[in-house]
């Protein structure tokens, strides 16, 4: 079974077209590197607004039967970053720690990572997760959560995701 997993890229200009996406591209390069189960990516390219961004993930997961969303873009502190407040209104659980060890592995960077809201939930079978916007930033906090990332969306219900052990390692418990 192929599994489908969203790409979503939250950001004014690049859905305007006034600069190239380049956070979208990025996440699925890295899934490529990731993945060595079938896959296909459902990508979208939304502006900063709050009811887009929770219409697009509701979409994404019930429409379109992703059972990974990932998003780039709008988990900082402006006005217009709203990506983490329509995650947690679309979400039947949230799953803080995701974001927590996101910002771990950023502030070994950057000091400016304390400034990102990053977080995941569980939406039905479906686990999403808010990267930042940056490609180096996405591929940095792709490594650090995805251990974990396949066996959430398998006790969540979701399509099983088999990993590169060369690449990363995920956890899953004797005989699951």
């Amino acid at each position: 079974m192929t599994a489908r997993i969203g790409i979503v890229t939250v950001s004014d200009r690049a859905s305007a077209g006034v600069y190239e996406d380049k956070g979208g591209p990025a996440i699925a390069a890295v899934l490529g590197e990731l993945l060595t189960s079938p896959w296909e990516p459902v990508t979208r390219v939304i502006a900063d607004d709050r009811d887009l961004i929770e219409a697009t993930l509701v979409e994404l997961v019930d429409r379109e039967g992703c059972s990974l969303v990932l998003t780039t873009g709008g988990t900082g502190p402006a006005a217009r970053d709203v990506t983490p407040e329509a995650t947690e209104a679309v979400a039947d659980k949230i799953m803080p720690g995701f974001g927590e060890l996101m910002r771990q592995e950023s502030l070994k960077q950057v000091p400016t990572a304390i400034l990102s809201r990053q977080t995941a939930v569980i939406r039905g079978t479906a686990l999403i997760i808010n990267l930042p916007g940056k490609p180096q930033s996405i591929r940095l906090c792709m490594l650090a959560v995805f251990p974990a990332v396949p066996y959430c969306i398998d006790l969540a219900g979701g399509a099983r995701l088999e990993t590169d052990p060369a690449v990363c390692k995920a956890f899953r418990p004797a005989g699951s």
